[in-house]
C-alpha cells in the first residue's frame, strides 16, 4: 500500500493560495469555518486523512492528472456558478431503479433528499422517470460481463436537450451499466462542465453484479436491431441495500462535484477522488476534504457551519436540546416511511427491504466530530 502524502505548506497552499486576493477571502471565514478547513494541513489533523493507493490499477496511477488547487479552481474560466436564475440541481431517472414502481419511487426521493444536503442552498427537482427508449441511445452486450450497457455519451446529448431553463445542472440517474465508447469497458459516471449534465449508473452497485448468477446476464443480442429497445423490458434490477444507498450517494455528489467544476482530488482522502474499480470506490469517503470543501463554498456561497448543522446534528440528552438535521431526517425519518420496513400493498408491491441506516454510521460520528470543531 503506498501513501499520497503532502507537506504541510503545500497543502495550506492549496487550501488558501499565495494570492493575496484569496488569502482575504480566507480570511474573511467565520473562525469556526477557519478551523474546520485548517485541518488540512494541521499535523494532528484525524479528521481529514491522506490517499492510500492500494494497487497499479488505482486511478491516481492508472490515470496520471495535475492537482487542482483552490486558486486554480477560483481561475478557471470555462468553470460555471450557479446564479440566481440558475440555482435548480434536476435528476432524471432512466429506467426503472427499484424492482416495484413503489421501492423505486422511494430510492429516488431518498437521493433528492441527500442531493439537497449535500448541496446546501440549492433546490433539487425531479423529472419524471422516462424508459431507455426515449434517450434512443446506443446499447450493447459487455464482453467481460455479459451485462446490457448503454451509451454515456448519447445520454448526455439527450440530457442536455431536457435541460430546464432554472437549472444550474441536470443528470441522469440509472440501474443499467453504462460505457463512454467501444473501447472502453464501463464507466461509472460521466459529466459535462461545459453542458452541465451528467449521467451515473448505480447498477454495479449490487451486490450480486460480478457474480456467475446475476440475473442481468445476457448472452447475445440475437436479432435484436439498434433501435428495438424491448430488450430493456423487465431487465433485472438488483435490491435496494444499505451499502447500495450509500454507494449512490457517494456517485451522485461526486458527478455533479466535476459539473461544479471540481477536478479528481489527489491532496487528501476526499470523495472527489477517482476510481477505476468498486473496491478504490467504496474507500472514498463521503465527505469532502477542506481543499475541495472551499470550492464547493466558493462555487454554492452557503456558509460551511450552516451546510454542516443542517445535514448533521445529535440530541443533547443532558442538555433537553433536540437539534435535528437534514441528514438525519434524511436517513431516519424517510426511512421510517419508505421500503426499509415491511409495506403491504398488492403482492406485487410487497417489499421487505433493510432500513438504510446502518452503511451511514460511520458519516454520522465523522460529521459530529467536525461540529465539535467548528462549535469550538
Amino acid at each position: 500500500m503506498q501513501t499520497v502524502q503532502h507537506s504541510e505548506q503545500t497543502l495550506k497552499t492549496a487550501l488558501i493560495s499565495k494570492n493575496p486576493a484569496l488569502v482575504s477571502q480566507y480570511e474573511k471565514l467565520d473562525d469556526g469555518e477557519r478551523r474546520l478547513l485548517n485541518k488540512a494541513f494541521k499535523p494532528d489533523n484525524d479528521l481529514f486523512g491522506p490517499i492510500t493507493l492500494h494497487s497499479e490499477s488505482d486511478w491516481i496511477i492508472s490515470h496520471p492528472e495535475a492537482p487542482q488547487d483552490f486558486e486554480e479552481f477560483f481561475s478557471d474560466p470555462s468553470r460555471k456558478a450557479p446564479s440566481p436564475e440558475k440555482r435548480s440541481i434536476y435528476i432524471q431517472c432512466i429506467g426503472s431503479l427499484g424492482n416495484t414502481r413503489i421501492i423505486s419511487e422511494e430510492y429516488i426521493k431518498w437521493l433528492k433528499g441527500y442531493c439537497e444536503a449535500f448541496f446546501y442552498g440549492l433546490t433539487v427537482k425531479l423529472l419524471e422517470p422516462v424508459p431507455v427508449s426515449v434517450t434512443r441511445c446506443s446499447f450493447r452486450v459487455n464482453d467481460n460481463t455479459q451485462n446490457l450497457q448503454i451509451h454515456a455519451g448519447h445520454i448526455l446529448r439527450f440530457l442536455k436537450k431536457k435541460k430546464p431553463r432554472d437549472a444550474f445542472c441536470i443528470v441522469g440517474i440509472t440501474m443499467i451499466d453504462l460505457y463512454p465508447r467501444d473501447s472502453w469497458n464501463f464507466v461509472f459516471g460521466q459529466a459535462s462542465l461545459t453542458d452541465g449534465v451528467g449521467i451515473f449508473s448505480f447498477a454495479r452497485y449490487g451486490s450480486d453484479f460480478y457474480s456467475s448468477h446475476y440475473e442481468g446476464k445476457v448472452n447475445k443480442l440475437q436479432r435484436v436491431s439498434s433501435s428495438d429497445y424491448s430488450i430493456f423490458d423487465n431487465y433485472y434490477i438488483p435490491e435496494v441495500t444499505s451499502i447500495l444507498l450509500l454507494r449512490s450517494c457517494k456517485t451522485l455528489t461526486h458527478e455533479i462535484g466535476h459539473i461544479f467544476g471540481l477536478r479528481h482530488c489527489q491532496w487528501l482522502a476526499c470523495l472527489m477522488q477517482g476510481s477505476n474499480h468498486l473496491e478504490e470506490a467504496d474507500r472514498r469517503p463521503l465527505n469532502l476534504c477542506p481543499i475541495c470543501l472551499r470550492k464547493l463554498h466558493c462555487a454554492v456561497g452557503f456558509n460551511i457551519i450552516d451546510r454542516y448543522q443542517e445535514r448533521m446534528s445529535f440530541l443533547k440528552e443532558e442538555e433537553g436540546e433536540d437539534v435535528i438535521s437534514a441528514l438525519v431526517r434524511w436517513i431516519d425519518d424517510e426511512s421510517a416511511d419508505s421500503p426499509g420496513v415491511r409495506r403491504e400493498h398488492s403482492r406485487e408491491d410487497h417489499v421487505t427491504l433493510p432500513k438504510p441506516v446502518e452503511a451511514f454510521k460511520e458519516w454520522k460520528e465523522w460529521i459530529i466530530r467536525c461540529l465539535a470543531v467548528v462549535q469550538k
